[in-house]
Formats: C-alpha cells, sequence, structure tokens
C-alpha cells in the first residue's frame, strides 16, 4: 500500500533519535553520557504528583470538555497574567503537550503554499510541522555572530505576499538566545506592517538565567495581542514532560478552531494529568526556582569547559537549557584518519567512541553547531567534559 505524501514526506526527529541510541547503548551496559535529552532530570516535585493521586482516589477518569478542564484554562490565565498578558478561558485550549498545540495552530492557520518564517537555529519540529499543515518553510540563517536573533531588517527582506506567519521561541530550544523587550518592539513593528501571525513558543520562559526578563511578544499591545498565539505548558518549567500538558492563548476565532480540530483528533488531554497541570501552576513555585538555579550554575560549568576546548566556541545561553557550541574549527581535522566534514562526522564519533550523545547542528539548520542539553546533573557534565577533551586533544 502507498502511503499518503505528507507520510512520505516526514523526517523523524534527529533529537529523538539520538536520545533513543544513547538509551539503548545504556540498556547494553555502556555508560553513556547523554547531552541531547531535552527534558529536565528532576523528578516532578510532590505536590503535583500528590494531586495526581488525589484526582485518581476520587475517581477523576471521565471526559472532560475538549479544550480543557475551566479549572486549569483559569490557573493558565492567572500564570500569563504575571507576564502581562490579559486573557479569559474562553481564550485558552489545553492540549496534549506543547508539540500538540503547536500543530493545532498550524493546521488551523496555514493554507496550501502559505510561507512560514522560521530562524535557524530551529526546533525540529517547527520545519516538519510546517510542511504537513501544507505550509512552505522559509529559513533564515542566524549565528553566534548575531546572538542567534532574527533582525528587523532580515525579516522584513523575507516578506512576500504568501508569507503568513512567523515562528519565534525565546528563550529559544536549541541555542537558549532571549528576546530583549526592545527587539521584540522593532519586530513587532515590521510584523503589524505586513500583517502576520505569529506563534510565540515560549515553553521555556521560567528559564532563565543573569537577571534576564521574559518577555512575550503578545504582551506589547492589543494589536500585537491579536496577532499572537502564545504557546506554553508545564512540561519543561516543572519537570512534567511525560505528563503531556500544553496549552494556547489565542485570538477567539482561532481559540475555537482548534478546539474543533482537536475534537475530531485527541479530544480531551488526560483527566489525571489536568489536575496535575493546576496544582503545578497555582501553588508553590518554589520547586521551580530551585530547579532553575541548579541549570544556571550547570550551564555556567558547560561554558567554562567547552570554551576551554581547542576548536569549540560557546557563547552564553540566557535561558532554556542547552549550549549550542560553534564546532566549526574541527572542520577538516582528522579523528584515528577520518576526516571530521560536519557536526553529522562529529557526533558519530562522539557517540561511537567515547559514549557521549549530543545532536548535530544540522538537525537544527546550523551546521558549524552541537546542540548539547544540561538538563543532567554536575557529575555526568564534568564526567562528558572529559570525554570532550579525550576526543579534541586525539584530534590531528
Amino acid at each position: 500500500m502507498k502511503l499518503a505524501l505528507r507520510a512520505e514526506g516526514i523526517s523523524p526527529s534527529p533529537t529523538l533519535a539520538i536520545d533513543t541510541q544513547a538509551k539503548a547503548m545504556k540498556a547494553e551496559g555502556i555508560e553513556v553520557i547523554n547531552f541531547s535529552a531535552g527534558e529536565p532530570d528532576f523528578g516532578t516535585p510532590e505536590h503535583i504528583k500528590e494531586a495526581a493521586v488525589k484526582a485518581l482516589s476520587e475517581g477523576y477518569t471521565r471526559y472532560t470538555p475538549v479544550a480543557g478542564i475551566p479549572e486549569l484554562r483559569q490557573a493558565v490565565c492567572d500564570s500569563f497574567k504575571k507576564r502581562g498578558l490579559e486573557y479569559e478561558v474562553a481564550d485558552i485550549v489545553v492540549s496534549c503537550g506543547a508539540k500538540h498545540s503547536l500543530y493545532n495552530a498550524m493546521q488551523v492557520l496555514l493554507n496550501e503554499g502559505d510561507e512560514v518564517i522560521l530562524s535557524a537555529p530551529y526546533w525540529v519540529s517547527y520545519y516538519e510541522q510546517v510542511k504537513l499543515a501544507g505550509g512552505k518553510p522559509v529559513v533564515i540563517n542566524t549565528d553566534d555572530s548575531t546572538g542567534f536573533k532574527l533582525t528587523p531588517a532580515v525579516l522584513e527582506e523575507n516578506i512576500t505576499p504568501r508569507t503568513k506567519l512567523l515562528i519565534l521561541n525565546s528563550p529559544c530550544n536549541p541555542t537558549g538566545a532571549v528576546y530583549s523587550r526592545e527587539e521584540l518592539e522593532k519586530l513587532a513593528e515590521v510584523i503589524l506592517k505586513h500583517d502576520l501571525m505569529v506563534i510565540s513558543d515560549e515553553i521555556y520562559g521560567a528559564l532563565l538565567y543573569d537577571g534576564l526578563e521574559h518577555v512575550s511578544i503578545a504582551s506589547l499591545g492589543p494589536e500585537m495581542k491579536e496577532h499572537t498565539i502564545v504557546v506554553d505548558g508545564v512540561s519543561k518549567t516543572y519537570a512534567m514532560t511525560g505528563w503531556r500538558i500544553g496549552y494556547t492563548a489565542a485570538p477567539r476565532n482561532i481559540t475555537k478552531a482548534m478546539t474543533d480540530l482537536q475534537s475530531h483528533s485527541t479530544s480531551n488531554p488526560t483527566a489525571v494529568a489536568q489536575k496535575a497541570a493546576v496544582a503545578a501552576l497555582v501553588e508553590s513555585q518554589e520547586p521551580v526556582e530551585l530547579m532553575r538555579q541548579q541549570f544556571e550554575k550547570r550551564r555556567n560549568r558547560m561554558l567554562s569547559g567547552l570554551r576551554s576546548l581547542p576548536g569549540i566556541n560557546c557563547s552564553q545561553p540566557g535561558g532554556a537549557f542547552y549550549v549550542f557550541p560553534n564546532i566549526g574549527g574541527l572542520f577538516g581535522r582528522k579523528f584515528r584518519g577520518q576526516v571530521l566534514n560536519n557536526s553529522t562526522d562529529v557526533a558519530t564519533v562522539l557517540l561511537k567512541e567515547f559514549h557521549v550523545a549530543v545532536v548535530p547542528g544540522i538537525a537544527f539548520g546550523s551546521d558549524p553547531f552541537m546542540r548539547m542539553s544540561y538538563a543532567t546533573s554536575m557529575e555526568q557534565i564534568e564526567a562528558g567534559l572529559e570525554r570532550l577533551k579525550a576526543f579534541t586533544d586525539e584530534l590531528e
């Protein structure tokens, strides 16, 4: 049976593929340092798990409203309000993870041939989801010389009559780049001038360092808010990746369309997970701050270690839990007679020979780089840096 064209055109997630390979090696007894995973290594806070247990014990296992229980949608509104975003319950759709939220948004926004601007490095699923919705990804390359940020001038240069949407991710996966208020205001001028919609992926918004402030582009005024779909969830902030709760805040007509779409795909997110998410959002935020502090310490150690290695340069990420070092200085060098031509070659050698899992930059549209997650213990970071040093020491 021949598959549909949309199925034949899907590329599997390289980040998940590498994580799966690393875990398979661990299952074989190989000690792998896994810097590929995009999830906190901390456990879900106890009060959140207790809320789920309580919901189960009370028999909370039935269908809920498609867009999520009102209690959770109100908690989302209250959470957004702390960012300067005013929404009502009817503006919120809760889905099965932020990835699902993104998918729903693109499915209801894009028609065949609509252009969607992505700045590379970009999270791998944006590109595939745009294609699945019939859109055309238009990639604008950025690098560490500009802080991996899109400028208003370059954005405007790439807008055509077919441009429908800009995907903005701050803090960014994979670079950790964080847009300032002033930078967002300048982008907003171009966005409104050309009547574009924006998907603002803010899933890492609570994980900021160096005193940086998280600013949502939707908070810059009523007009910009009407042009923005804000995407967030509990996965990264509360170490709840497996609970699969994400959500959007959007103009009412888009919210209705996403709810209708979801009613014919997954219907409601898991009832118990919704109750747990309420506890995450409305109860103590102390565990979040403790995790954030640990991430900042790990980031600092990762930076100092990488910057000490020849051929590797690493800019300082302001948020999320990734570093995105420039490894172009390793290209053309040899490892045991093998020439390293690209980020895939480097990642392959690191995994096979040194048992260190990283994600090659080409997966994010930026070949001279690699992504390393510091959502792992300090002991693992120290061990991984030692192995990276052994790798660079052996290069010819």
